[in-house]
């Protein structure tokens, strides 16, 4: 890989030790990628949350984070991903007070790089909306694929530490979605039927996902009449890239870039009503049980916020039945100030901050709550949640409340 005076100082140590790991750290991950370089970033987002850094990983933060001030500081806004818990609801959750002293440590850790604990994987609608042709280092897929495709910034998946180290420089490889000729459109598909809810868009994007199954593909969607809202292209993308791992895609009109097909010849691919409803089929389980509903895995946006609050007035959550709404801690402030939380907390749910289900030990909380049948407005979720023993639906936001409240399906 090129780099220039200031890169090699960094790798000689001359920066201190940590922007010499950070870069070492890059140019490995470059090397494997042929990156010709490095391309300076304007942000950094990070996925570290405790269940996934465990006890080595919270180590070796500490290692860095113990070394001089001055050699540590981030150089770009670094933003985090959600936590592994909320310090407010723990207890009601049922995390443990290790769980809690660990993610105690990490933030002191992530702090001390100037790291900004937004706990949002939401931060593009929270934070701040990227720019077209913005290079950033995103760290969560729903992040990466949202700023690719909706504001036509240009971002990889970036892991946890690859996501610090380009804090560090400020800097990450050139290789990938940083460059033209992989962001044009490489699978069609025609949209013969629209989605009814955020429920619905999930499925969509599940459905192309698992027809991509690859990081490579960039899909064009054709044939959407009605512009999208935020929501929709957020559930939509995010399970477009759990499905599929795919980190763009394409739609005339909507997205921000022109929709240039690799190969014109490339055949269109047509999903229509009995494919979504198909989708969603395959999740169904009527008569079950509901032992947890979970709003999260995108974070709710203000507007959703307000669309649980609604579904819910008048109504009491069943008490055998945990209801669960996650948001980010700028949105929770808001609903606490307009009164959404406390109604739907009055009516039994439980609202957390800075929190994204999936992140936050949902094996463990399955096990010490007795949770196996999850219902959820998040195909995301549905694709994530099984690997940690739980029987996901994918239903609208309206039928989640219902079983809520009926602890039924």
């Amino acid at each position: 890989m090129r780099l220039n005076d200031e890169e090699r100082a960094m790798l000689a140590g001359e920066s201190g030790e940590p922007r010499r790991w950070a870069i070492a750290h890059q140019i490995a991950i470059g090397e494997f990628f042929d990156a010709p370089d490095l391309v300076p970033v304007s942000q950094a987002h990070i996925m570290a949350d405790t269940e996934s850094l465990g006890e080595a990983g919270v180590e070796f933060l500490e290692r860095l984070a113990a070394l001089p001030d001055g050699e540590r500081r981030v150089r770009v806004p670094t933003l985090t991903d959600p936590r592994g818990l909320d310090f407010s609801v723990y207890k009601r959750l049922g995390h443990s007070e290790a769980m809690a002293a660990l993610e105690a440590r990490t933030i002191a850790a992530l702090k001390s790089f100037g790291v900004l604990m937004t706990d949002t994987c939401i931060n593009y609608q929270t934070i701040m909306p990227f720019v077209r042709g913005e290079h950033l280092a995103m760290g969560d897929t729903g992040v990466v694929i949202y700023s690719n495709s909706v504001f036509g910034a240009r971002s990889n998946f970036e892991g946890g530490p690859s996501a610090l180290a380009a804090g560090l420089t400020g800097r990450t490889p050139r290789y990938g979605y940083h460059l033209d000729e992989f962001r044009r459109a490489t699978r069609r598909f025609r949209l013969a039927a629209a989605p009814c809810n955020l429920a619905e868009w999930g499925a969509l994007g599940g459905i192309v996902g698992r027809a991509c199954g690859s990081y490579w593909e960039v899909p064009l969607i054709e044939g959407i009449e009605i512009v999208p809202g935020s929501d929709a292209l957020k559930h939509f993308g995010a399970a477009l890239a759990s499905y599929g791992s795919v980190a763009l895609f394409h739609m005339p009109g909507i997205t921000a870039e022109e929709a240039v097909l690799a190969d014109p010849a490339i055949p269109g691919i047509a999903i229509g009503r009995a494919d979504i409803d198909a989708f969603l089929a395959s999740y169904a389980a009527p008569g079950d049980a509901v032992d947890v509903v979970v709003f999260a895995a995108p974070q709710l946006s203000l507007v959703e916020m307000a669309g649980v609050a609604d579904a819910l007035d008048g109504r009491r959550v069943n008490p055998r039945t945990t209801l669960l709404v996650a948001t980010s801690p700028e949105i929770k402030h808001a609903a606490d100030r307009m009164g959404l939380t406390q109604r739907i907390e009055a009516a039994g749910g439980v609202v957390a901050a800075g929190l994204c289900f999936y992140q936050s030990y949902a094996g463990e909380l399955a096990e010490a709550n007795g949770w196996r049948r999850l219902v959820t407005n998040s195909a995301k979720l549905v694709n994530i949640i099984g690997g940690y023993g739980y029987r996901p639906t994918l239903m609208s936001l309206e039928n989640c409340i219902e079983a809520a409240v009926t602890g039924r399906m």
